[in-house]
């Protein structure tokens, strides 16, 4: 069972700005990264970020052909770098609403669970406003 995930700055700065990037309609992307110890430590290290198939503002999904392109990119990346990185989640943005996943959210994780119980799910959730301080913020 997964106990911890260690996500980059830097990967979390890129995720946050494409999140950041459309105030109007959901964004996505996959994680590539390390599991470790068994799988239950995943080591978060780049992000490849995602162009929309499906035209609804608040749904996103991932088609076999950018599978395959982010798989291929995590490989060129272990042989630069010589770890064994590969991918290991997605991420996502919720503009204007809660962080907590959809049923919709939780169906995709499930799935991608089912294959590797160590895939992660992130979501970003942006355009949120305090109410306690009316300040922005972004929960993740």
């Amino acid at each position: 069972m997964l106990t911890k995930v260690l996500l980059s700055s830097d990967v979390a700065l890129v995720c946050v700005q494409h999140a950041l990037s459309t105030e109007k309609e959901e964004i996505m992307g996959l994680l590539i990264g390390e599991v470790h110890n068994n799988g239950t430590l995943v080591t978060i290290v780049s992000s490849v970020i995602l162009r929309r198939l499906d035209k609804k503002p608040d749904r996103v999904e991932i088609s076999e052909e950018q599978l395959v392109q982010a798989t291929l990119r995590a490989e060129e990346l272990a042989a630069e770098v010589g770890r064994p990185l590969r991918v290991v989640g997605w991420y996502h943005s919720h503009p204007h609403i809660t962080v907590w996943p959809s049923h919709v959210d939780l169906s995709t994780q499930s799935m991608y669970q089912r294959m590797d119980s160590s895939f992660v799910g992130i979501i970003f959730a942006v355009f949120l406003t305090d109410q306690s301080t009316k300040a922005p913020s972004v929960s993740l």
